[in-house]
């Protein structure tokens, strides 16, 4: 799933802001109708679409990496930041398994929420790791939100695991890639490296025993499994080219593009349930993020002034 933004980040350096509006909205909207896709790759399971997706992208994200010159920071590379990126790798294992299995499993809905509450679960994790100090808006958003998760777990008779899964692993995933010294495709292609050993052996070790659909269910069902790695390096392609070309601030309003696509294609294509409660609850989350992002936006423009009146005592 996508990297998911922070709007209150420092800004970035702008160039055709119109071109890089274009790629974020690709990007998101590609990982929104992504429940589209993970049911055409059955009969095969959420673990084997799990390791194929792992193989291919690490074929997909190797070639890119080539082309893009960029072999030599992998090779440069640090011990302890292979250990962050193998940290990194288990996290996003994770929640492409648990993404892939709650779109497979008809909860796309409860996966959506698990990506609207990641913003939230970032500030949360900035505060009791990085020690960051909250605004009261910060505050107040973080406390609807619990509100929203008690709501929705009473709705549901249960915590809505998949989505705390989701919003957690993602979360975390995202603190330890702030300390690894690599762009996000190199990075990707690091984590790959990582997981590809497992995936493979997983893979070869489900064919010989005749419980792998790769070679059983036709061309088109492999070219389906194989295209799983251009599934994963699009729309992480688009996203980049974005971020180098708006700011921050814009691609934390375009993230939530995915998840309110998600939502959609659950509540009115899939048809899940959505009570009384479960709305109220999800229209708690969605207060929150609107308490959170327009705090972020007022963030932005004090940070513009400030940077601005720094300019000229700068020169």
């Amino acid at each position: 799933m996508p990297p998911l933004t922070n709007p209150a980040d420092t800004l970035v350096e702008v160039h055709r802001p119109d071109r890089g509006v274009a790629y974020g909205v690709s990007a998101y909207v590609l990982w929104g109708v992504v429940p589209a896709y993970w049911p055409l790759l059955l009969p095969a399971s959420s673990v084997e679409t799990l390791a194929h997706r792992i193989a291919w992208s690490l074929v997909v994200m190797a070639g890119i990496t080539l082309v893009l010159g960029q072999w030599g920071a992998l090779r440069r590379l640090s011990a302890k930041g292979w250990l962050m990126v193998s940290c990194a790798s288990v996290l996003i294992a994770v929640n492409w398994g648990v993404y892939i299995y709650a779109v497979n499993s008809s909860h796309v809905v409860e996966a959506s929420l698990g990506y609207f509450m990641n913003p939230l679960v970032s500030v949360l994790l900035g505060v009791l790791v990085l020690r960051e100090r909250l605004r009261l808006p910060q505050v107040a958003a973080l406390g609807i939100a619990v509100l929203a998760v008690a709501v929705l777990a009473f709705d549901y008779g249960r915590l809505p695991l998949i989505s705390l899964t989701l919003a957690c692993s993602f979360g975390v995933y995202g603190l330890i890639k702030k300390t690894v010294p690599l762009d996000s495709t190199t990075s990707l292609t690091g984590e790959s490296l990582v997981l590809a050993p497992v995936a493979i052996g997983y893979l070869v070790w489900l064919e010989v025993t005749g419980g792998g659909t790769f070679t059983d269910h036709g061309v088109g069902h492999a070219l389906l499994l194989a295209s799983a790695g251009l599934v994963t390096a699009i729309p992480l392609m688009l996203f980049g080219a974005a971020a180098r070309k708006v700011t921050l601030v814009t691609l934390g309003m375009l993230q939530y593009l995915a998840p309110i696509l998600q939502f959609a294609w659950g509540v009115f294509v899939k048809h899940e349930a959505m009570t009384p409660v479960r709305w109220l609850g999800f229209g708690l989350v969605w207060v929150a993020l609107a308490v959170f992002t327009v705090d972020a936006a007022r963030g932005g423009r004090r940070a513009r002034r400030e940077a601005a009146e720094l300019a000229p005592e700068c020169r």
